[in-house]
């Protein structure tokens, strides 16, 4: 409801004072549908990932300042992802249709971020009236939508695929790695993969203490806790444990005979500040 007034409180003040669209910190052009065959690889935000995007380990650090001084690329990314109508969407396959998505929350996120930056956090976006995740700024299918409408509604409703949250970057340091290349279809699985061992690979993120046999998770296994596999128990955190386990066995971060009903499960704090390189 908080969100539909503030909603209708822009337009209409966007009415009255027209020239004020370009001042308000999370207004971007809207788009004008098309039915033109679609760019399945993606090409324009993987020209600005590569850009822009600075690898370290697991991590990545984005070059904001940069971005918005060069928007060109950006912009066009932007313009073809909100101009795709629904009627075309719909004939996408399955890993096109979750590459789209993932593709578009993260360039909407950075986006965002280029619109009102210099900031230290997204979380500084928004004021009192919503959170960032809420605001309704951006066109996706035909319709305006907010970035949480795409991770709740579009990707976690529709499709079963935890590995998601290994994809999906707020701009924060704490999130998982921004990757400098976008996804695609034809190597969806394989990116999700190597996104989740990397997240994982992260001691600063997710680590296991031999001694104490306790498993350090990020706050995202506690949020997400419903989308990692309930079928183990009644207990969501204990699904989510039995899911990182299982990964890190693979990637040799804990010992083989270890199981999730013995140890214990803490989550770390999330540092919000902005994943920025300078």
């Amino acid at each position: 409801m908080l969100t539909k007034i503030l909603k209708l409180m822009t337009v209409l003040l966007v009415s009255i004072c027209p020239g004020m669209a370009d001042e308000l910190p999370f207004r971007l052009p809207q788009p004008t549908p098309n039915t033109q065959i679609f760019d399945h690889s993606h090409s324009l935000w993987s020209a600005v990932l590569r850009e822009y995007v600075v690898m370290r380990g697991p991590q990545s650090r984005v070059q904001y300042a940069k971005i918005k001084a060069h928007r060109e690329t950006m912009q066009a990314y932007i313009n073809v992802v909100g101009s795709l109508a629904e009627s075309e969407f719909t004939k996408f396959t399955e890993p096109q249709k979750i590459a789209f998505l993932i593709n578009a929350y993260n360039a909407y996120t950075v986006a965002l971020i280029t619109k009102n930056y210099p900031i230290a956090s997204i979380k500084g976006i928004g004021g009192w009236f919503a959170s960032p995740w809420k605001i309704e700024f951006l066109t996706l299918r035909g319709d305006v939508h907010s970035l949480d409408d795409i991770e709740h509604t579009m990707l976690r409703k529709e499709f079963n695929e935890p590995r998601i949250h290994f994809a999906l970057v707020c701009a924060a340091v704490s999130c998982p790695a921004l990757r400098n290349e976008a996804y695609v279809a034809e190597r969806l699985d394989s990116q999700l993969d190597a996104a989740a061992d990397r997240f994982l690979s992260d001691p600063e993120r997710n680590r296991f203490d031999l001694q104490s046999r306790t498993l350090y998770l990020s706050s995202i296994f506690k949020w997400y806790a419903d989308d990692f596999n309930p079928k183990f128990g009644t207990s969501t955190v204990f699904a989510a444990t039995v899911f990182v386990i299982a990964r890190m066995k693979r990637l040799g971060l804990v010992p083989n005979d270890l199981i999730a009903s013995a140890i214990s499960t803490e989550f770390l704090p999330y540092d919000w500040s902005l994943n920025e390189q300078n």
